[in-house]
């Protein structure tokens, strides 16, 4: 019987050690060494300015930005609180939270259908991408906002379209900040660093 038990201490303090600190540490090492920019966070910056992060969605309340998807988060685009809201389609609260939503993209005098993605939170509740729908729907508004052409607009929302993985995983998508800090380098004068209204 003591035979056993100092096997199995043997064997569960050699895999607490293997899975608790060598495999992190592999990991952390390659991450670093060969992917050092995501394993960071894809952590966008401006000179020495964090401005966000490629993996993180933020508020854009500006009319002169690509608005991202609404957050599940109580505290907003918060990733230390990511997660969905696990509302289903019946529940009143999200049915409500949605009518809200489409008042609000109403009352800027849209009359288009309203993508579900602009009034509808992603799993994680910080999904930095929209859906090129999404972003052909705000690009009328913003061009009347910068005073751009329309089709100026539309070209960037082509642009930065990025497709499906692998050419079948996922739908194509547009990475919000991206698009907007490439709006910014179209402007005049450009405005530098991105300021998050």
């Amino acid at each position: 019987m003591l035979r056993e038990i100092r096997s199995s201490l043997g064997l569960f303090t050699f895999l607490s050690i293997l899975t608790g600190v060598g495999y992190p540490l592999f990991v952390t090492i390659v991450g670093q060494s060969f992917f050092p920019y995501q394993a960071n966070g894809s952590i966008v910056k401006e000179g020495d300015k964090i401005i966000g992060s490629e993996l993180i969605g933020q508020n854009f309340s500006s009319d002169r930005y690509f608005h991202s998807r609404p957050s599940a988060s109580v505290i907003g685009y918060d990733a230390s609180s990511s997660g969905g809201s696990n509302l289903g389609p019946s529940s009143n609260k999200m049915i409500d939270a949605v009518i809200v939503r489409v008042k609000e993209l109403r009352n800027a005098d849209e009359t288009r259908p309203i993508p579900v993605d602009l009034v509808t939170s992603s799993g994680s509740g910080l999904d930095p991408d929209i859906s090129v729908a999404s972003a052909h729907f705000q690009a009328v508004r913003i061009a009347k906002a910068r005073g751009l052409p329309l089709q100026q607009v539309e070209k960037m929302v082509l642009l930065k379209t990025t497709h499906r993985t692998f050419g079948f995983l996922g739908e194509k998508r547009i990475n919000v900040l991206a698009i907007n800090r490439a709006l910014d380098l179209l402007s005049s004068p450009p405005i530098t660093p991105l300021t998050i209204p």
